[in-house]
């Protein structure tokens, strides 16, 4: 099942996001490579691709996972997570429809 995983970071992320930046991608691009995701990216604080340094505000992940228990042990254990990057993080079961 796909579940969809929503995450906000804590203010001023900017720093440990790009810090850990490339341990989180290659999660992601593990998931890519096992057919898995269908789109993951962060949410930017202000109305442009590049943010710059308004950073971002939190992303959004969409995977398929065996069960909703995968889903948020993946999620755990993501290293936006460990630097403290995010301070909430849901997760849920998601339908797609389109496309």
């Amino acid at each position: 099942m796909l579940y969809a995983i929503i995450a906000t970071d804590v203010a001023n992320s900017l720093e440990k996001r790009m810090s850990v930046r490339p341990a989180h991608v290659e999660r992601l691009k593990q998931l890519q490579a096992e057919g898995r995701i269908v789109l993951a990216g962060p949410h930017p604080a202000v109305d442009s691709n590049d943010p710059g340094d308004a950073g971002f505000t939190g992303s959004l992940i969409i995977a398929e996972f065996a069960s909703l228990a995968d889903a948020q042990a993946w999620a755990k254990a993501d290293p936006y997570v460990a630097a403290g990057v995010y301070a909430d993080v849901v997760i849920k079961p998601f339908k797609q429809v389109l496309p």
